[in-house]
C-alpha cells in the first residue's frame, strides 16, 4: 500500500516535536555552535538540524534525540542516570506482557 502522502499527527505530538526542536536550538546557541558544526558531531546534515530544531514531523528521532545528547538537553525530565533504570523497569515489566497483541477473531456468543 503506497504511503500516505500526509499525515496528521495530534496537537500534543506536534507540540512535543516543536519543544524538543526549540530545546535543542536554544542548547546549541548557547554554546556557540552553528548548524553545520552540531550535524557533524551528531552525524547528520545541517538540513536534518534545521528541521529538527523547525519541529518537522518527519525528522528522525533517533537523530534529534542524539542531537540532544550532544547538547545535554535533558530526555524524559530525569537525570541521565534515571533514563537507564527507567529503560530497564520497563523492559522487566514488557517482559511480562505478551509478545504482540491479537485481535479478537472468534466472535464470543453470549446470548443465553
Amino acid at each position: 500500500m503506497p504511503k500516505p502522502s500526509t499525515r496528521n499527527y495530534s496537537p500534543i505530538a506536534r507540540d512535543a516535536a516543536a519543544l524538543l526542536g526549540e530545546m535543542i536550538r536554544a542548547a546549541r546557541i548557547r554554546r556557540r555552535m552553528t548548524a553545520a558544526e552540531l550535524g557533524k558531531r551528531a552525524g547528520v546534515s545541517r538540513g536534518l538540524v534545521s528541521r529538527v530544531e523547525a519541529g518537522d514531523m518527519g525528522a528522525a528521532l533517533g537523530a534529534a534525540f542524539e542531537m540532544a545528547a550532544v547538547l545535554g538537553v535533558p530526555l524524559f525530565d530525569a537525570a541521565p542516570e534515571r533514563v537507564s533504570q527507567a529503560l530497564e523497569s520497563t523492559r522487566e515489566v514488557n517482559a511480562l506482557l505478551p509478545k504482540r497483541a491479537f485481535q479478537l477473531t472468534a466472535e464470543v456468543d453470549d446470548d443465553f
